[in-house]
């Protein structure tokens, strides 16, 4: 679906990208976080759309903490995590009221904040946009992605897994989601593949490995790559720091790089 709404908040983003998971818990909300900050440092203008009801978590890896959220003529002003507006944050967190209260809402409630989350953030000029979504293949799913084509063809989805054959599992399942929905898959990343010892350096398989790698080819999907466990990367997370300028040596940082610049070739040149 080509991009219809001239006017629309989304009318001046490039390119708009989902990262999926079938399950919560593998680490969807930090490789969306760290995603943003190599394209980022990649020189893109890039937003995070955290839609994440149940867990909204990016605003605190980002260390922005839960400001005051302003309206402008065409809708809600997104929170910049830097003086040069590179990196923008909108995240369905700033919005609750208390970020301790369980949303328990029913589905109708969840898909009307939804549609109207995604369609009045006024986005202004970006490169990327991804978007973190819920865990699982639910009517949020769809309430995120129908909004978002109403305004801007969606470049396709990243699948988030990690090793085991219980977590490929549900991902296979998100599979069958984006193909039903007609969603371009850009790729699988497995994370938490491996341990990185803080003391040597060395990657042990604690849960096992390849589970990511194996899903891509039986599926034909892309193989983005895979990102271990880091205590150093967990460490930056927790107190809202940038891994990627404060450990640019580490394999981590490496492997995170080459999954944002294959991203970035792949909806270039889709």
């Amino acid at each position: 679906m080509e991009q219809n709404n001239e006017g629309g908040n989304l009318a001046q983003v490039q390119h708009v990208v989902l990262i999926l998971s079938g399950k919560g818990g593998v680490g969807k909300s930090t490789l969306t976080t760290e995603l943003a900050l190599a394209l980022r440092h990649a020189g893109k203008k890039v937003g995070i759309l955290d839609v994440d009801l149940c867990g909204p978590s990016i605003p605190r890896m980002l260390s922005v903490g839960k400001p005051e959220v302003h309206q402008c003529d065409s809708g809600w002003v997104p929170v910049y995590t830097d003086a040069q507006k590179s990196l923008a944050l909108m995240s369905i967190g700033f919005l609750l009221e208390d970020p301790d209260e369980a949303v328990v809402w029913r589905g109708p409630k969840k898909t009307a904040l939804i549609g109207q989350f995604v369609s009045d953030v006024a986005w202004g000029e970006l490169d990327v946009l991804l978007v973190d979504t819920p865990p699982g293949t639910s009517d949020e799913h769809l309430a995120v992605l129908e909004n978002l084509k109403k305004q801007h063809k969606v470049d396709g989805a990243i699948l988030i897994t990690t090793p085991q054959a219980v977590s490929t599992g549900d991902v296979r399942r998100e599979i069958t989601f984006c193909k039903k929905t007609g969603l371009r898959i850009l790729g699988i990343v497995e994370n938490m593949s491996g341990f990185v010892c803080p003391h040597c350096s060395e990657c042990s398989n604690i849960f096992s490995k390849g589970g990511g790698e194996e899903l891509a080819k039986l599926t034909g999907s892309v193989y983005l790559g895979s990102v271990p466990l880091d205590p150093l990367l967990t460490t930056s997370i927790e107190e809202g720091k940038d891994f990627i300028q404060t450990f640019p040596d580490s394999a981590t940082f490496s492997a995170i790089n080459s999954i944002a610049q294959t991203l970035l070739t792949s909806i270039q040149d889709p």
